[in-house]
């Protein structure tokens, strides 16, 4: 199997649009990044990770996300391959670099691999979801949302599980943090923003219903969860119920990587 038989069509954007258009069109088609052009020429991608950065941001701009361009939170977090490259070398590169895959020839783009395509087109992933788990970086309700943002940039994660009495009471994502500096931008004038945002905290924007796994979870059955319900990573629990690590795309892409 090559790079041409698992590509999709990326949804596009202009440089040129807003970020709340940018983020009209990721919420229409449940997807976490777009492929940004200009003249039909390749700008770079953008991410929910790169609008909750921009929004987030208060001493250049204090304006709407309909008043932002595309262009401010564009990156070129992307690797250009081969339609022919075998797909054990694609997981390799994936696991490589941070970004996506864009498959061109010459200037041509033929189209994009994110993790989910790789999983979907995986074979039969041997282990248990302890196996790929990482350290969880958690929050607690009470957390301020500037101070979970910081987190998540530093630390290039896109969620962090919020917990409470040693209990996982929600999940907080890159898309809730849009969301909220969105909302934020909108509904505050530009004099009180700085201030006010330090008033919000991580149960206002926090998501409750949290979908998890145990550790002795097939990787496979995690592949279905993440696949089925189009989510970028969940929660480990011990048989205790208790949260010990969070699995996400990437990490089981690493385990793909590493078992070849």
């Amino acid at each position: 199997m090559q790079a041409k038989d698992i590509m999709v069509e990326p949804i596009r954007i202009d440089k040129s649009d807003t970020l709340s258009h940018a983020m009209e069109l990721m919420e229409k088609y449940d997807t976490r990044r777009l492929l940004v052009t200009h003249n039909g020429e390749l700008s770079g991608i953008i991410t929910m990770r790169n609008i909750a950065r921009k929004l987030g941001t208060w001493k250049k701009s204090n304006l709407p996300a309909s008043s932002l361009h595309v262009a401010t939170a564009t990156t070129n977090s992307y690797t250009k391959v081969l339609p022919d490259m075998d797909l054990k070398d694609v997981i390799t590169l994936m696991d490589k670099e941070d970004g996506i895959l864009i498959v061109s020839r010459n200037k041509d783009i033929l189209g994009w691999i994110t993790p989910s395509e790789i999983l979907k087109h995986a074979k039969a992933v041997e282990g248990y979801a302890a196996e790929a788990m990482r350290e969880p970086i958690t929050a607690c309700p009470g957390d301020r949302v500037t101070h979970v943002r910081r987190l998540m940039l530093d630390k290039d994660i896109g969620r962090i599980p919020v917990i409470e009495d040693h209990a996982v009471v929600g999940i907080v994502t890159e898309k809730d943090i849009a969301k909220a500096m969105q909302a934020f931008r909108d509904l505050v004038s530009d004099n009180q923003q700085e201030g006010r945002i330090r008033n919000l905290i991580v149960g206002d924007i926090m998501t409750r219903k949290v979908k998890s796994v145990l550790t002795n979870t097939p990787i496979s059955e995690v592949i279905d969860l993440m696949l089925r319900d189009n989510i970028g990573g969940v929660p480990v629990l011990n048989l205790r119920e208790e949260l010990v690590g969070i699995i996400s795309r990437r990490s089981i892409i690493a385990i793909l990587a590493r078992k070849g």
